[in-house]
């Protein structure tokens, strides 16, 4: 299976990169400047994917994903938690689990004490007022998914959706993970055209940024590499302006 290399960018040109062509990816070492951490405390964050809960949402009735949600309001350099909330996406955004209060449980406090955990959700939303300048000081209202694809039932689909686009201003998908697997390919598109390219990260904690009025994504399933299960792990953050999806805005 031919795998695609990721088209990254330095750390100092993301901003710029994201504006001209509605997509970014950044490697490991750019990751760690970008968020302003060391390599090592990205690394600390990895072991906090074991034993979490699985998924008792999915339509497709598979057991492949397990996931902890968590919400932040995020403005210039302050982070802040929020009550523990529903994860809600309209129908137009998220045809199969579109329309669902879906309660996952919440990322653990001792993971989001890490130093890491916060200096990403700061550098996120850095790069959101890079990217819509307009909105100076804006309040970036942050969802913090752990995610969790395994092959123990033979296949795992990191996005049973298919393309999609997830209804925010921005997307960060962090590889994680990957551990005993095949397949797990990123395709990106230009929502307005023909243009998309595809690549797989494999290296833990590179990254991939998307405008999400941009840009469609999916990441295509994966199948174990022996007789033993694998996993893919992932962190997904979303930012929008105004307001969390399903409070009327």
């Amino acid at each position: 299976m031919q795998s695609f290399p990721p088209p990254y960018c330095d750390a100092d040109t993301v901003d710029g990169t994201l504006r001209a062509y509605g997509y970014a990816v950044l490697s490991p070492a750019a990751v760690a400047q970008w968020a302003a951490c060391q390599p090592e405390e990205l690394a600390a964050l990895s072991g906090h994917w074991e034993a979490m809960p699985h998924d008792a949402y999915l339509k497709d009735g598979g057991r492949y994903r397990k996931r902890r949600h968590s919400c932040y309001v995020v403005q210039d350099d302050q982070v802040q938690a929020v009550a523990h909330r529903a994860h809600w996406q309209p129908v137009e955004y998220n045809a199969l689990h579109g329309g669902m209060q879906r309660w996952f449980e919440p990322v653990t406090d001792t993971t989001q004490a890490l130093p890491a955990w916060s200096q990403i959700m700061r550098a996120l939303g850095y790069t959101a007022q890079a990217l819509f300048p307009s909105a100076e000081h804006a309040r970036w209202y942050t969802e913090a998914h752990q995610f969790r694809i395994d092959t123990a039932e033979g296949i795992g689909r990191p996005t049973p959706e298919g393309a999609h686009r997830d209804g925010v201003d921005l997307v960060a998908v962090f590889l994680v993970a990957r551990e005993g697997i095949k397949g797990g390919e990123t395709r990106v598109f230009d929502a307005q055209g023909p243009q998309g390219l595809r690549f797989t990260l494999t290296e833990p904690w590179s990254l991939m940024l998307l405008d999400d009025a941009r840009m469609i994504h999916e990441s295509t399933p994966i199948q174990p590499l022996g007789e033993a299960a694998g996993h893919r792990d992932t962190l997904v953050v979303t930012l929008r302006r105004e307001a969390f999806q399903g409070d009327g805005a």
